[in-house]
């Protein structure tokens, strides 16, 4: 596991989804290092179209290998308010740079204080890694 990428400065779940606060109530959303290397070959994804709302613990997005369609689930309850359309264009970028350009979605919530307290309660780098050890 010492290969894997979990930058420090990321929140994680579970499900292997990272965020990134982007803006005072934006979060990028992407799939984690060790969710890509898992699925090999990236060779579909499927994102939500702009405005849609993210239900925390539901199925929003899917990406899609030569092994396998994994669902991404949302982090948070929010609105997407962009979506990288250069992985569904290109979506070996999940695999080469899942931190940088393989990013899926932002997603906005109502609340900027609400973000900070979401943020808090998901997975720091340690916790995460303490997940995918398992």
């Amino acid at each position: 596991m010492t290969s894997t990428q979990v930058p420090a400065e990321l929140r994680y779940t579970a499900d292997h989804e990272w965020l990134r606060k982007v803006g005072p109530s934006t979060v990028r959303v992407g799939i984690t290092d060790f969710a890509q290397d898992a699925l090999n070959d990236v060779v579909f994804v499927q994102l939500p179209d702009v405005d849609s709302e993210v239900i925390a613990g539901e199925s929003f997005a899917e990406v899609e290998s030569h092994k396998s369609v994994s669902d991404i689930f949302g982090p948070l309850v929010g609105t997407i308010s962009a979506t990288n359309d250069a992985v569904v264009d290109a979506p070996e970028l999940v695999n080469s740079d899942p931190y940088g350009e393989g990013w899926l979605v932002e997603i906005t919530v109502a609340d900027d204080a609400d973000l900070d307290a979401l943020l808090a309660d998901l997975l720091d780098a340690d916790g995460y890694l303490q997940v995918i050890a398992d």
